[in-house]
């Protein structure tokens, strides 16, 4: 019998608060660009945040497109899953929307959630629509930034909503939302996956939503209702990070999340 140390609780720290002309905002798919400038969505309202340094916030696009993941590629692009007008790109300087692509083989998408840059150019995102137990239908798709390509990765997900690549590409992992597990998805030499599998079986919560990988291999799971939980590559539950009760859900600020010591 073998016994595993209890996860080390982690403490937050607030890194900005919505400004007070902007409080019906609920921020969400964080990031940071080369800069050191973050970036934010405003689903309901259409809006891209920029926040500088100085912690202040601007508005750099409003649309009506339902923005919610955020990518800032080291190209200086900034790309946009969106629910209605699927994959956008958004000129950082003047707000400039552009529609990169809306379907697959002639069907538009159900409504794309969150994206993971790739290698070679490659971005990766998921097309979760209204999926769930009810309707397994959710989708992974990847489109080439330069090719302009597309190709259908994985489908019949029960909601697929964050992914992440691992930090040697060999495998992606999706959060999905509605069976409450992340799945790890090997690639093969032609790009594609097989022997796709469940990596974790979650509990509680509302199921997971944003992945991150850390620079250790550790696997970050946001999960609303919870908190912030860090797993190894193994799957063991090694940090824990419970955000206040009124943030667990979106809130009003934005935590700055470390881990101790680094």
């Amino acid at each position: 019998m073998f016994y595993l140390d209890p996860p080390a609780r982690l403490k937050e720290k607030a890194y900005t608060t919505v400004p007070e002309a902007l409080s019906k905002t609920q921020p969400k798919g964080p990031c940071f660009d080369r800069s050191g400038r973050l970036f934010v969505v405003d689903i309901p309202y259409g809006r891209i945040f920029r926040i500088d340094k100085d912690k202040t916030w601007t508005v750099v696009a409003e649309y009506d497109g339902w923005p919610n993941g955020l990518k800032c590629t080291p190209q200086g692009r900034i790309l946009v899953a969106g629910h209605r007008l699927g994959l956008v790109e958004v000129m950082p300087d003047t707000g400039e929307v552009t529609v990169l692509v809306i379907g697959y083989r002639g069907e538009r998408f159900r409504g794309l959630n969150d994206l993971a840059l790739g290698t070679d150019g490659w971005v990766y995102f998921t097309d979760q629509g209204q999926s769930g137990l009810q309707e397994v239908s959710g989708c992974v798709y990847r489109w080439h930034q330069t090719l302009a390509r597309i190709e259908r990765v994985l489908s019949d997900i029960p909601s697929p909503n964050g992914l992440v690549l691992a930090n040697d590409a060999s495998k992606l992992f999706v959060a999905v939302t509605r069976s409450n597990t992340i799945w790890r998805a090997p690639f093969v030499p032609d790009g594609g996956v097989s022997k796709v599998g469940v990596f974790l079986n979650l509990s509680g919560g509302g199921g997971p939503d944003g992945l991150a990988m850390d620079l250790e291999g550790g696997l970050v799971v946001a999960q609303p209702g919870l908190g912030v939980l860090r797993f190894d590559d193994s799957g063991v539950l090694t940090n824990f990070i419970q955000l206040p009760a009124d943030n667990i859900y979106g809130g009003n600020a934005i935590f700055w999340l470390r881990y101790a010591g680094k």
